[in-house]
């Protein structure tokens, strides 16, 4: 069995899940959340190229335009939303407009605004790819959020719980 098919019991514990350390619960609790993203993104960049023949960046912005009430975003949102510098993103975007998944067009009575807006394309190979990027993000997840790692999560949000428990 590969290491990335090792179910939890075999992993060794995330040290920050641990507690007794010098960091307070909220940080613990956020480098467990770090460590989960990373875990996702490892297994997920593989699941995306295959099924979008995107890079894991590319897959992002896609990602964040189909969440979009509003057709299009302009360009400084997504690099500001994503943390990304202005000048990576300009490539990505161009490698999405080449591969027919965004448009790019001007903000209207702003020459310097560009926004981007998904395609007929993208929306239909989001749609046909998504049970399998959602089953990826569900697997690995389980396989790295022990029961440690949900309760050091809890200390990053603590009323989650109870405000679901509510509602």
């Amino acid at each position: 069995m590969a290491d990335s098919d090792a179910p939890t019991a075999d992993l060794p514990e995330c040290p920050s899940a641990q507690g007794g350390g010098l960091l307070p619960t909220e940080l613990r609790a956020w480098m467990v959340l770090l460590a989960a993203t990373g875990a996702v993104e490892q297994r997920l960049r593989a699941v995306v190229k295959e099924r979008l023949d995107v890079s894991h960046d590319e897959f992002l912005v896609l990602c964040l335009l189909a969440e979009q009430p509003e057709a299009a975003l302009r360009m400084t949102r997504i690099a500001e939303l994503l943390g990304r510098p202005k000048t990576r993103l300009t490539y990505q975007i161009a490698c999405l407009q080449h591969t027919g998944l965004v448009t790019r067009r001007s903000v209207c009575g702003d020459k310097r605004g560009i926004e981007v807006a998904l395609t007929d394309k993208a929306r239909s190979v989001l749609t046909e790819a998504s049970d399998a990027l959602a089953e990826t993000v569900k697997e690995s997840l389980a396989q790295f959020m022990g029961p440690a790692q949900r309760e050091a999560m809890c200390g990053l949000v603590p009323d989650l719980v109870e405000e679901t428990k509510g509602h």
